[in-house]
């Protein structure tokens, strides 16, 4: 006959294995479905607008500042110099003319610049260009 020995006491252990994998599978799930938003360091005041639309933020952005300092994708141009970047960018496989051109104005910047630049992009062979404002 056996004599099972009262002292010995039976050690539960707790297998963290499927809690560490339900946990990195949150991780990552959040980390996939976060749309982070590429905020620009180049402080604008754009004008308001009550019927503005959104658009996609691919594509190239143009920003003219409160004193008419251009930049090309965060690259301080001047004109000349922002249509040779048109003229050189690389769309990859969509055409320029289906390529999308943002351009973000300071409210102080006047008419004729802007109507200025809307002619050194479209002479460039982009026709999509958006105007970024602020909705009220």
């Amino acid at each position: 006959m056996k004599i099972k020995n009262r002292n010995s006491r039976v050690q539960a252990t707790i297998d963290m294995t499927p809690m560490l994998d339900i946990v990195f599978q949150l991780i990552l799930f959040f980390l996939v479905s976060t749309t982070f938003a590429i905020v620009p360091g180049i402080k604008l005041n754009l004008p308001q607008s009550t019927t503005a639309e959104g658009t996609s933020q691919q594509g190239i952005t143009i920003y003219i500042t409160e004193t008419n300092q251009m930049y090309f994708n965060d690259t301080p141009v001047s004109k000349e110099e922002l249509s040779q970047e048109l003229l050189t960018f690389d769309t990859g496989s969509t055409a320029k003319v289906d390529f999308p051109v943002s351009l973000e104005a300071d409210s102080m910047v006047t008419n004729g610049t802007i109507v200025g630049l809307f002619d050194v992009i479209r002479m460039n062979g982009y026709s999509v260009i958006n105007l970024r404002t602020k909705s009220q």
